[in-house]
């Protein structure tokens, strides 16, 4: 993986035209009758989804509790899908891991070398230093949990910090200051934030704070998330992301798509049908207009 992150995701995102993120979350009891409810049925079921989607999907986000549920034969599962994987199509982990120390360094050895992660949801609630690992490899990425989409999301991340005079940051929502800090984290180029569509005021919020960090946006589609919101306040405005093919939006859509399985006599046609319909609401977006173009708005849509 010689390009970083950042400009693989830029490619897949022109390739197919869309900044669609397909979610992984085979749940057993929300799948066809006719897939077993058993590690063999998830493989079965995912390897379905991966067909459909993939010629729509920027990049795929399997949720490791789903394979996790299911013990060894689940991971193994996770390891032949992540296999069967294009290598132009990035990869998210999400785990939304953190940890300190020693332990953070196999958890990057774990999701990046092992499992073969592109890129990882990691949770900040240690700070920084203790998810070093996880952050420092310039070719790969990881996306810090700020403002989730959860309905109990605003219990934490809501709560006010107070102002920081020595640096004239006001007292502010968490999520703010998460999204503040973590523009100030790693190397450059490997972080993002998961920002909900489900909190549209928050994200434009967050935006303002963070205007060249990548978003991953989940909570549209069955979370009744804010569609029109991640495409406004989504994408990037400012480098490293703002320049590149896409901004570094990602819009994942997880139940959208997987439970189309369950319509139709045909699974396999009716995912690719949800999954081409979602693609087309999540057009990709260009460049940024250069300074004084008129030709042009900064939601420019390639096409």
């Amino acid at each position: 993986m010689s390009a970083d992150y950042l400009d693989r995701l830029a490619a897949r995102s022109l390739s197919v035209g869309s900044v669609l993120c397909v979610g992984l979350d085979p749940d057993p009891a929300s799948m066809p009758r006719s897939f077993r409810p058993d590690a063999a049925g998830i493989e079965v079921f995912c390897r379905l989804i991966l067909e459909a989607t993939l010629p729509f999907a920027a990049a795929v986000k399997p949720n490791l509790a789903f394979f996790e549920a299911f013990g060894s034969a689940g991971l193994a599962s996770l390891e032949r899908l992540r296999a069967s994987i294009p290598g132009d199509v990035p990869v998210i982990l999400d785990g939304k891991r953190g940890d300190i120390g020693s332990t953070a360094a196999r958890l990057a050895s774990a999701l990046f070398d092992a499992l073969g992660a592109d890129a990882v949801t990691v949770n900040p609630y240690l700070g920084s230093a203790a998810i070093e690992p996880l952050i420092d490899r310039l070719d790969r990425f990881a996306y810090i949990l700020c403002r989730t989409s959860n309905q109990g999301a605003d219990e934490i991340q809501g709560l006010v910090v107070a102002a920081d005079p020595s640096s004239a940051i006001p007292a502010e929502a968490l999520a703010l200051r998460v999204a503040r800090r973590v523009s100030t984290w790693g190397p450059g180029q490997t972080v993002g934030l998961v920002v909900a569509a489900t909190a549209p005021s928050d994200m434009a919020d967050i935006r303002a704070v963070a205007p060249g960090l990548p978003f991953l946006v989940p909570g549209v589609g069955a979370q009744g998330g804010d569609l029109v919101a991640a495409l406004e306040h989504g994408p990037a405005a400012a480098p490293p992301s703002g320049d590149r093919i896409g901004r570094g939006l990602l819009v994942n859509v997880t139940r959208g798509i997987a439970g189309a399985a369950r319509e139709g006599a045909d699974p396999g046609e009716a995912v690719a049908r949800a999954a081409q319909g979602w693609a087309a609401r999540l057009p990709v977006l260009g460049l940024r207009p250069p300074a004084g173009h008129r030709n042009g708005t900064d939601n420019e849509v390639l096409g």
